[in-house]
């Protein structure tokens, strides 16, 4: 079994948010399955750890609807924890009156609930699911919990226990001249900084070359602005992670979009991979 797969099982009462916090994960990346049968669990695994596919994240949702299975739980995942798997196991719960208001407002169906009241629905659920709470490695109180707060504590959590590094930062130059980039969260103009452009022996190269990064980068103007910019991302990019965008978009723009902005989008990636983001570059304008 290739050590570099990781599981996250949510489990947890109906109601308590696993679907929500499923979509969170995917959105960091995780490949996800809802009510995978239990039995199915080590092939799997199996299956994905041998694959040549990418994968390396992967969440699944396991519970009540899992009825006849769930007493083989425990053994199993037992069994995957001793050949190494890397794995953690989440439990959400919450109160039964926050429940019952969230099955009212929904009006969705408890699956337990069939010819009997909601509340004996539910506590026949915490029953069944006792022995898989047992193994929880975090039990989540989703009680008093906002829908944008929990999807905010549930970004946080993995993102600290390094599930978000998912998030890709795009790093776009261009030209004005062929207009704004529509997609772009940010954008900065470049044009205040000395353009090579002008200079005949710079002229016909463009900001990837090592010889126009010395003209723009070894004057104040185009050093004090990386050292600024880079300041400005490594708060603003955090920001987009907790809010739970998976890509945060960054356009530099000059006159043509040859030069200057191409090194700067190039100068400003590099340092963004020093410090662990996942980049990507690209230069719209620069021929």
């Amino acid at each position: 079994m290739k050590r570099s797969l990781r599981v996250v099982i949510l489990s947890g009462l109906s109601g308590s948010g696993k679907s929500t916090a499923m979509h969170e994960l995917e959105d960091l990346g995780f490949f996800c399955v809802d009510n995978l049968p239990i039995t199915l669990l080590p092939k799997f695994v199996e299956i994905l750890s041998l694959s040549r596919a990418e994968i390396n994240k992967v969440a699944l949702v396991i519970d009540i609807r899992e009825r006849e299975f769930l007493p083989d739980f425990p053994v199993i995942y037992q069994a995957l924890k001793e050949e190494g798997l890397a794995s953690e196991l989440v439990f959400l719960e919450c109160e039964d009156q926050v429940l019952s208001r969230r099955f009212a407002q929904t009006r969705r169906r408890h699956p337990l609930a069939e010819g009997i009241d909601l509340l004996t629905g539910v506590s026949r659920e915490r029953e069944e699911l006792r022995a898989i709470r047992g193994l929880a490695d975090k039990i989540w109180d989703t009680t008093y919990y906002s829908l944008p707060q929990f999807r905010r504590e549930v970004r946080e959590y993995f993102i600290e226990k390094g599930a978000g590094e998912s998030f890709l930062v795009n790093l776009l130059s261009f030209g004005y001249k062929a207009g704004i980039p529509f997609n772009a969260d940010v954008v900065l103009d470049v044009r205040f900084l000395p353009n090579p452009f002008f200079v005949d022996e710079l002229r016909s190269l463009n900001g990837l070359d090592p010889r126009v990064q010395d003209y723009i980068f070894s004057q104040p103007e185009g050093a004090d602005f990386v050292r600024s910019t880079r300041d400005f991302l490594n708060f603003l990019l955090p920001c987009y992670q907790k809010e739970g965008r998976p890509v945060g978009t960054i356009a530099f723009g000059c006159t043509g979009g040859q030069h200057r902005s191409v090194a700067v989008a190039d100068r400003i990636g590099h340092h963004l991979r020093e410090e662990g983001y996942r980049v990507n570059v690209s230069h719209r304008d620069a021929g």
